[in-house]
């Protein structure tokens, strides 16, 4: 090649990024390409960019008819303000595809469109073997093990999440199950103040049955706004809620939606409607009657899932079903299915009682936030007497018997201030309520049977304390929702990678002494400084020989 023929220019035709790639390439020498501009009028724009440089082997050093064996390009990095800086971020943006593995059907749906329109997405394959496949749930062990805390809410040191942490996640990503325990509130404080109007022990209140009408409208609307919030997440994210259904801790809070309903039929004022259909009730116990067989069996089967591994308050939520649609079912006239629930919650319930009660000295404490999460403890027992009394027609000692437990941990944890003192606010708080407004219809009862000043001045106090407990968590609820926006955090619960942490080296262990393994190198230690011989049956000795030695 001559050097006539290095001084030649080329064209470099425009192909993909018409906009912001230079269309013109002059080849100036063999050892330098400079890009330049080819619209008329942007002088600057030659001394804006940076200059690329290709490295070549020099003309001499080929043949006439020898080609070059290798390219080495040696670039520096563009301006801030380059276009073709800001076309590597829309790149970027566009390559973000987080969210797509808890997406129904937005990720499959974009691959197949991307593979139509003919062009290949490199990353799909690298998203797809580091994320777990969607149609395989994950394992009970991976919750125990990239989780920690009570309710398992907490990601371990070791571990790594699916989703990027960095920033907020969709709103039905963040929105949990638990927010259901918002409709057991509003929706029991319709009962409560039903049976305030029609309570004989209670009429002298002169209460009317607009205040029940009201909240059973408010009920009902909130029912119906978190259901389809929920719904909305199901269809849209159908993998976030299956992982909070495996997860071993919220799947307790699949019975708060049909508890809600129970409330609602147990509030439904006279104006609306007197008598309510009995297949309703067959309606609403089936899911729960499908739950119970699954989480029961898993509590008796043993395994990761067994009753002591995963005892937690939240597990009464499993157990008031029974006696909430006991007690509907007994309002209507039924019989034999009211008693059969009834049995099976008292059953569990007495199982679940001595299980929590008797914390085992492995078990960890709540922490501060899921405090409320003890009034569990009187929800079960307050309904438990409640729907006996509807079974028998009176409130007699076996309803007396429970609503007495009932009563004595209500108080017991009613005078432990400091145990409710200094947290931050959550949708556990709203634990409070409803075993509360429960404790309250339950003491209305046993006024009507024992009425005296004292029972009823109890009713009026739980009832009022109920009342004021569920208006401020509503305020305080709509107030970080709206306002200060902090209601629903991130939930990393539901965003755990399917893999399992490294594994840490054997020395790692040998220095904490968390692995037998030091032993035995204790063991060759203490055998270093003698003749080979007795360093070869070190190797063989066991650790109690040792230990004699």
């Amino acid at each position: 090649m001559n050097q006539d023929e290095q001084r030649d220019y080329f064209e470099l035709q425009e192909t993909e990024y018409p906009e912001t790639v230079p269309s013109v390439l002059k080849h100036k020498s063999s050892k330098q390409v400079v890009l330049e501009s080819e619209a008329s009028g942007l002088s600057n724009t030659i001394s804006a960019m940076q200059s690329i440089s290709i490295s070549m082997p020099s003309a001499e050093t080929l043949g006439n008819n020898a080609e070059p064996k290798a390219v080495m390009f040696l670039s520096r990095p563009m301006s801030k303000g380059s276009s073709i800086g800001e076309a590597d971020n829309d790149s970027q943006r566009f390559k973000d595809k987080n969210f797509d593995s808890f997406k129904t059907w937005s990720g499959k749906l974009e691959r197949q469109i991307t593979s139509l329109s003919g062009r290949s997405r490199k990353f799909d394959s690298e998203e797809e073997s580091t994320q777990n496949p969607e149609n395989e749930p994950l394992p009970v062990d991976r919750y125990f093990d990239a989780l920690e805390g009570p309710e398992l809410e907490t990601l371990r040191s070791t571990e790594e999440i699916m989703l990027p942490d960095d920033k907020t996640w969709p709103f039905l990503l963040r929105f949990p199950i638990s927010s259901f325990g918002i409709c057991l509130g509003v929706g029991s404080q319709s009962v409560m103040w039903k049976a305030l109007a029609s309570t004989t022990s209670t009429r002298f209140l002169h209460i009317s049955l607009t205040a029940n009408l009201i909240l059973w409208w408010i009920a009902v609307a909130l029912v119906a706004v978190v259901s389809s919030i929920y719904l909305l997440k199901v269809i849209l994210y159908f993998e976030a809620v299956r992982r909070e259904y495996y997860h071993p801790i919220r799947v307790n809070f699949f019975f708060a939606p049909w508890i809600s309903l129970l409330f609602l039929s147990l509030g439904l004022p006279p104006s609306v409607s007197s008598n309510l259909p009995e297949p309703l009730w067959y309606i609403l116990m089936t899911p729960i009657l499908c739950l119970e067989l699954k989480i029961y069996g898993q509590w008796m089967s043993g395994g990761q899932r067994r009753l002591s591994k995963v005892a937690n308050p939240s597990n009464h939520l499993a157990i008031v079903g029974n006696f909430v649609g006991a007690l509907l079912g007994a309002s209507m006239g039924l019989k034999e299915g009211p008693i059969f629930f009834f049995a099976v919650g008292l059953a569990h319930y007495l199982v679940l009682f001595v299980t929590l009660y008797q914390r085992l000295p492995t078990n960890e404490t709540l922490p501060k936030e899921l405090h409320p999460v003890f009034f569990l403890f009187v929800a079960a027992p307050s309904v438990a007497s409640m729907a006996w009394a509807k079974i028998r027609g009176s409130f007699d000692y076996g309803s007396r018997i429970a609503y007495f437990i009932a009563l004595f941990l209500y108080f017991s944890l009613a005078v432990r201030v400091n145990f409710f003192r200094g947290f931050k606010f959550s949708l556990a708080w709203w634990a409070y309520t409803f075993p509360m407004t429960g404790a309250a219809i339950a003491t209305m009862q046993y006024s009507s049977m024992v009425t005296n000043v004292l029972t009823q001045t109890l009713a009026v106090i739980l009832s009022l304390v109920a009342t004021l407990t569920v208006t401020s968590l509503l305020v305080t609820t709509m107030l970080h929702a709206f306002v200060l926006r902090d209601l629903f955090p991130n939930d990393v619960a539901i965003a755990i990678s399917d893999r399992k942490p490294k594994h840490h080296r054997k020395w790692f262990h040998i220095r904490h002494g968390g692995s037998e393994w030091s032993k035995d190198i204790e063991t060759f230690l203490k055998f270093a400084n003698t003749s080979n011989n007795d360093i070869e049956a070190a190797l063989n000795i066991s650790n109690d020989e040792a230990k004699r030695v």
